[in-house]
């Protein structure tokens, strides 16, 4: 009988750190669940935080929505392992805690600071694996920071339109689904 109330309460634990405590989804998230959206707008603002070196902070950039709407568009199989990454580093905390009172709680549920130090963990780790998550997370974040509009003006990296034909021998290529005649 112990040994069954014993596993009961187990997954009752687990139950309730995989799926409860999450926030309502914004209205305009369509991909992500609410999970995902917590984890990512989390690790956006504890990679690009309010104040730092440029202005607008992970949230403020749109990070969330712009992998939201990522999400939607890659393959399948892309989109499993976005979905694998997510939660392998949502509650990677349980395995490789982050130390302090913060303890054994999921990464959306860590103060601010320990997010920060939590990633730099994965970042500076010797395993190899580690490492190789950490810069997977980086690069879908820095590319939904990089596609704001306010930080690309910070970087001055403002979209610059191009003309087309970018050369005269251009014009003289059908385009798809023309034929030449």
């Amino acid at each position: 009988m112990g040994i069954w109330l014993l596993a009961a309460l187990l997954l009752l634990w687990i139950g309730l750190r995989v799926f409860g405590g999450y926030r309502p989804l914004p209205p305009a998230v369509v991909t992500l669940t609410r999970r995902e959206y917590a984890f990512v707008a989390a690790a956006a603002d504890a990679t690009f935080p309010r104040g730092g070196p440029i202005e607008p902070s992970g949230c403020d950039a749109g990070v969330p929505r712009y992998v939201d709407r990522y999400l939607a568009v890659v393959p399948a199989r892309m989109r499993r392992l976005m979905r694998l990454l997510f939660f392998l580093l949502e509650h990677a905390p349980l395995f490789f805690p982050p130390g302090g009172p913060s303890g054994l709680r999921r990464f959306s549920k860590l103060s601010p600071s320990a997010q920060v130090a939590y990633l730099e963990g994965w970042q500076r780790s010797r395993f190899f694996p580690r490492r190789l998550v950490f810069t997977s997370l980086r690069s879908i974040l820095t590319l939904g920071y990089l596609s704001d509009p306010e930080v690309q003006q910070a970087l001055s990296l403002t979209p610059q339109e191009i003309d087309t034909p970018i050369c005269e021998a251009d014009g003289l290529w059908p385009r798809i689904g023309e034929s030449r005649a």
